[in-house]
């Protein structure tokens, strides 16, 4: 139902009110108070984090609207589709409960907590960020077909300027795009607190660049699936979530999901749930769904591709030069494309499968499905990868380089897209053209598959 005349569900609105709890005369804590409202009610984290507190009165320092929202965002009973999802200013969305919940465990540390789990083996920082979660949505969905059921596609705003309803692209399982976000910034924010304290408000705003006017350029959030899988390797995510299984064993509320699990098929289920968030959250690049960006429907009927496809096709936009930095420059950026492609060039979509922005974050067009319209003559034989500027004279930034050719193609291969011998070209290779720029041709001359 829709959360009309409360503020956006942003993290901007998230900052503002944990800024304005922390400065309170008897300052609140504020991942405390989270979890009173019930953003961390799970048997691991009252194990962990003991019984959450009383729910207390409305903090004079809110708004009535504002401690509405502040309950609504951290409530149990909200939906698992948008339980706690907040935007954030770099187009992700991110559940506030993990995050929180991170961010308890290192403050703790920093206090010289000792691990409350000294009779368990389990790291706190990841149960109750990740591992929880993430051994509990696999539990649920063994003796399904095989397939990464336990872990969600993500989901889109009604309104990125003031979101307030966020629905889900797929079936709601436990770890939705939105909850692995928040899971893996509690982790990064947990980690870094326990280092060194400073006040939440302030940690957040300089992470995820809130109240910047978020017009500065690439954010930190962006970088949140390098960042965390530098910090968790597969080893280490595997044996938590190894760890995590056996503690769920001995809990009241999830002791029957593991009735009939032996020690040799708890250790394939950690490894099965280790591979695929990695997989799917860590090691494959974020894409920013349709929805998201403002696209226009498709005009006609799309056609299918036939996977695994054998070629990429690397172009640059030349129009938009600048390459965008930020989620609303590179939204625009694509309404602008779309705009050309359909209402110039009069055709059915815009025409690259995907777009990759200069803001960490690959944009989605075609997408992964449907023949596109950007190198003609071949559109059916491989993916259309477009770089927002002109790189006639100068190159993407490394980032938007390793982002295509360390992250998108080994994914596309895994996830049997692109056959794993695939041919990567300039878009000048197939016809007439300058695309996609000197300098980025010649960067592409150097990659794996190029011919």
């Amino acid at each position: 139902k829709s959360l009309a005349g409360l503020p956006p569900r942003s993290m901007d609105s998230v900052v503002g009110m944990v800024e304005a709890l922390e400065s309170a005369e008897d300052g609140v804590a504020v991942p405390a108070l989270a979890r009173a409202l019930g953003s961390c009610d799970t048997p691991t984290c009252r194990l962990l984090l003991g019984d959450p507190p009383e729910v207390p009165a409305a903090p004079p320092v809110l708004s009535r609207d504002q401690w509405s929202l502040f309950r609504r965002l951290f409530h149990p009973d909200a939906p698992t589709a948008e339980r706690g999802a907040v935007l954030a200013p770099d187009g992700s969305t991110v559940a506030l409960g993990p995050l929180f919940a991170g961010m308890e465990v290192g403050l703790a540390r920093a206090m010289g907590w000792p691990n409350r789990s000294a009779e368990t083996p389990i790291d706190a920082l990841y149960a109750v960020t990740v591992t929880e979660a993430l051994a509990t949505s696999v539990l649920l969905a063994r003796g399904g077909d095989g397939s990464r059921a336990a872990l969600d596609p993500g989901g889109c705003w009604d309104d990125v300027d003031d979101p307030q309803n966020y629905t889900l692209l797929g079936p709601s399982w436990p770890v939705p795009e939105a909850v692995a976000n928040g899971a893996m910034d509690g982790v990064l924010l947990g980690t870094r607190l326990a280092r060194a304290p400073v006040p939440l408000a302030d940690l957040l705003r300089g992470y995820y660049g809130t109240g910047n006017g978020t017009e500065k350029g690439r954010l930190p959030s962006s970088s949140r699936r390098r960042d965390f899988g530098v910090l968790v390797g597969p080893e280490k995510l595997e044996e938590e979530v190894a760890a995590m299984l056996k503690v769920l064993r001995g809990l009241p509320p999830t002791r029957e999901l593991l009735e009939d699990v032996g020690p040799e098929e708890l250790v394939a289920i950690a490894q099965r749930a280790a591979r695929d968030f990695r997989e799917v959250y860590v090691e494959c690049p974020p894409i920013v769904p349709r929805c998201m960006w403002g696209a226009r429907p498709y005009r006609g009927t799309p056609k299918l591709l036939t996977l695994p496809l054998d070629f990429v096709y690397i172009h640059h936009t030349f129009v938009p030069a600048a390459p965008c930095r930020t989620f609303p420059a590179c939204a625009r950026a694509m309404r602008s494309m779309q705009r050309f492609h359909q209402d110039v060039r009069g055709w059915d979509d815009i025409g690259y499968s995907f777009v990759v922005g200069s803001d960490g974050y690959l944009y989605q067009g075609r997408g992964w499905r449907w023949v596109g319209a950007h190198t003609k003559g071949y559109n059916s034989k491989g993916y259309g990868l477009g770089y927002v500027g002109d790189f006639s004279s100068a190159s993407p930034d490394p980032d938007a380089i390793a982002l295509v050719r360390d992250e998108l193609l080994p994914c596309a291969v895994r996830t049997n897209r692109l056959h794993c011998n695939y041919t990567v070209r300039g878009h000048r290779q197939m016809g007439h053209t300058d695309c996609p720029g000197n300098s980025l041709f010649r960067e592409i001359e150097t990659w794996h598959g190029f011919k």
